[in-house]
Order: C-alpha cells, then structure tokens, then sequence
C-alpha cells in the first residue's frame, strides 16, 4: 500500500470526477450499503441544493456540500444522513428554514438538520465561557440521534479541506484548526472514527505548523521508495510464515498520518528516525484466537522491542476498539509496528460508531437498538466522569486513551493500571496478601524501587516475604 503524505488519503470527490458523476457514486454507494432504503431524497436533496444555488449564486458551492455527503457515503451511513450533509450548509450558513427542508425532503431529514443547526451556534473558541450549555447541546444531540454529529464531523472536515483553497484568512484558519484540535479531532477519536480523526489532526497541523508538516512530509518523501520496499519485504515474508502455519490472514501496509508522527515525536522526545511505527504493517484474520497465533508468529520471526507491545483485544479502548500492537525489529534491523485485529475489529476500527448504521441491513431490530443503548451509555459515562464544565473541557483536549498503562505478570498475562501506578499498585492489583507481602519488585528482570513508575509493555515481578508486613511508608 503506498504511503499517504497529505491529510486526506485521496482527493475530495467533486475534484476526483464532474460534479454530476460524483452525485452518481454517493447514490451508488447507499445502493450498495442500504439496498432497502430509497435513495431518491438524495438526489431530492441535490435539486433543492441546484436551485437555491441558482438563486443565491456562489454563494452555495455545490463541490463543498458535494464533499460533506460524500464523507458520510465513505462511512456508510443512510441515505437522510447523506442527504442532510447535501444541504446542512443551506440552513446553517443562510438560513433555509429547517421546516421548509423538511416539507421537501422528509421529517427524518428534517429533524437531522435541526439537530446540526443548534450544533452550529456553538462558538468553540469561546468553549471556556459556554462550556456547560454547549456540552450539554452537544450530548443531547448526540443522545437523540447520532447521525447529527456525524453531519457535523463530515461538515468540519470539508472545512478544514477548504482551507488550502484560500477562501478564509490566516486569523480563520488558525481559529478552525485549533477549534479542531480541541473538539473535533478528540470527538472522532471518542466516537472510534478512525479515519476522520486523523484527517481532521493532519489538516490542522498543516494549518497550525505549516513548517513543521512539511518538514515530516519531507522526511517522508525522502524515503518513500526505500520504506516500501522495506514494508513489502516484511508483508511477503509475513504472508509466507503464515501459509505455512495454515493461518487465513491478510497482510498489507498501513499508511501514516503526520499528526500522530508529530505528536509521538514531541511526546517521547524522539527523533524522526527513531520511531518504532513510521513503517507499519496490518494484519487481519478471521478469528480471535489467530490474531494471538499471528502475534506469535511475529515473535518468533522478528525480535520484540521491549515495551512496544498493548493488546486491546483483552482491554479495548473506551471507544470499542480492539487489536494487538505490537514493534519487532524487522529485516535489516530495522523496527516495524504491527497491527493485528480480525476483520470485525477492523470494521469498527474503520467506521467506529457510523458502523452501527453501516450494518443495520444485516442487524435485527433488537441488535440494533443494543448497539444504540451502548454507545448513548458510552457518551453519557463520558460526561458523569467530569462533574465540572471547566475541567471536561479539558479532557476533550486530552487524548483520552493516554490514563492507563499495560504490564506483564511474570507468566505473560496483562495487567491494566492508571497512568502512575507503582509495582506496589501492581501487588496490590493482583491480590491484597500479595500487596501485604511485598518486599521488593523487579521490572524486566532489574531491581526499582517500590515506588517506581511503571511504563506499558513493562514485565512486573513482586518478591514477597513469607509473612504479611505492610509498611507505615506506603500510606
């Protein structure tokens, strides 16, 4: 697979094909993944679009609303939610009103629009002062119907897309990209949206650090050609290890995003050269239990990194996602990261919560309504764990996942701990009489302090005394 160097993987639909074939394929698509719905309110939609077109002018560019459909037809949504995105900008940016949209195209349309339209007041830069009422509007709308902040995400994304077109100044552009960082980035990442996520993060970085994204995109480049050739060495020799084990798996590179290349680099004080996963490979297989035979496999071909490795399949992310991460030193010397999940965790990987939507041609009424009332659980205990505004603001400009390490046990199994704990948290974890009887701890076979800071991929062994003495300096 070759790399992608720029934010978007490939170029917005309307700048791919005329602007009346890309109505064609966002309809060809929703045939495809929603057979049973009638995707005639599209198409609906994009003659309401035309004429308000021909009577405001350019003032509505039909290519921008074209882009933010076809955000949510990449993710498989239905056909409302596509045809919402088709003329969202009409009522936010010039205010059609909701109920004449709704006359036209449908109450299921309708109420989508009105839900993206209150979404629209909120002034993020202003986010500290409104925090409570524009968090609130943000969770309602989020509990009603899901598919309003997917229309607001695709909306933010042919946003920040639009950037590069000159049609904001350098004070806009600086305040969206921000606003993204903040906000929008960290929503899709909750939400298990991979793949807006990182297109939201790179946008706003070229916005932000046009430099700094250059230099990496360079540094890339420079490369390009020797890295592939070096991942297609390491996907053939991982396909021909895998034939031989009788494993059904596909193996394939895994292209990089220049925000989480910036941010690991600020993050681990490391230089470009000495990340672990600017080469990356995937591997998918049909079942659980292969993806630990393929991480064996990995193992036994190609020597571990220590501390390089997280299983999300036993712990997944708060956001549903699943799969084991591992680096190795690979041909050459040189490190990979490697990636393996079955294809249902890569679906969900892929399209996260917009899956929910994606597959409910192939879910019953009472799996779907399941999913529902686990992802509304998911986004009301996100907002219980921070009881003040001010301080949830904050945790949406975190990176939420960074809370937990992942350790060993001497016999290889996984223990999760908060962010600081120490191999004394780790005794305790494992039982209260072990804690009682800790006299000392090794971490990857060295003597530390008891009140030493563990670090994920770390292996814990507590040595213990015979008889329980807890000491005064643990309290």
């Amino acid at each position: 697979m070759a790399e992608s160097l720029v934010p978007s993987s490939r170029p917005p639909l309307s700048q791919r094909v005329p602007l009346d074939q890309a109505l064609h394929e966002i309809v060809a698509r929703l045939v495809e993944h929603h057979p049973s719905d009638d995707p005639s309110v599209v198409r609906h939609a994009h003659r309401l679009l035309d004429a308000k077109r021909r009577e405001l002018g350019d003032a509505v560019p039909v290519e921008y609303a074209l882009d933010t459909a076809g955000v949510l037809a990449d993710l498989r949504l239905d056909p409302s939610a596509v045809a919402a995105a088709l003329v969202a900008r009409l009522v936010v940016d010039h205010e059609l009103e909701v109920a004449e949209v709704a006359a036209e195209l449908g109450e299921d349309v309708g109420t989508l629009l009105d839900g993206v339209r209150r979404l629209a007041t909120i002034r993020w830069d202003r986010i500290e002062e409104e925090a409570a009422e524009s968090l609130r509007k943000m969770f309602l709308a989020m509990a009603q119907d899901i598919r309003v902040v997917m229309v607001v995400l695709a909306m933010r994304v042919q946003r920040m897309r639009s950037l590069r077109d000159g049609v904001f100044d350098e004070e806009e552009c600086a305040r969206y990209a921000q606003e993204t960082l903040d906000v929008f980035a960290p929503l899709a990442n909750r939400l298990g949206i991979w793949q807006l996520k990182w297109e939201l993060e790179d946008w706003a970085l070229r916005a932000l650090e046009p430099e700094i994204f250059d230099e990496i995109t360079r540094l890339l480049d420079e490369r390009r050609e020797e890295r592939q050739a070096f991942i297609d060495e390491v996907v053939r020799t991982l396909k021909d290890e895998l034939a031989a084990e009788g494993i059904d798996a596909t193996v394939k590179g895994r292209p990089k995003h220049i925000y989480s290349i910036y941010k690991k680099m600020q993050r681990k004080q490391l230089n470009f050269e000495q990340l672990y996963d600017v080469s990356a490979v995937r591997v998918i297989t049909r079942r659980v239990q292969d993806c630990y035979a393929v991480l064996g496999l990995v193992h036994a071909t190609w020597v571990p990194v220590p501390a390089e490795f997280d299983d999300y399949i036993a712990k997944p992310k708060d956001n549903g996602y699943q799969s084991l991460h591992t680096a190795v030193i690979g041909p050459r010397g040189r490190p990979v990261e490697v990636q393996i999940r079955t294809q249902q965790m890569h679906q969900f990987a892929e399209f996260g919560v917009a899956a929910h939507w994606a597959y409910k041609e192939r879910k019953s009424g009472k799996a779907l309504a399941q999913d529902k009332f686990m992802l509304l659980r998911q986004l009301m205990d996100w907002e219980r764990d921070v009881a003040d505004p001010h301080q949830f603001v904050e945790s949406l400009k975190t990176d939420i996942f960074e809370d937990q390490v992942y350790v060993f046990t001497p016999g290889g199994d996984v223990v999760d701990l908060p962010v600081g704990s120490t191999p004394l948290d780790f005794a305790y974890r494992i039982h209260t009489m072990v804690g009682h009887r800790c006299r000392g701890a090794r971490v990857n076979d060295q003597i530390v302090p008891l009140d030493y800071e563990l670090k994920t991929g770390e292996r814990v062994e507590i040595l213990t005394q015979k008889m329980p003495q807890p000491s005064r300096d643990w309290m």
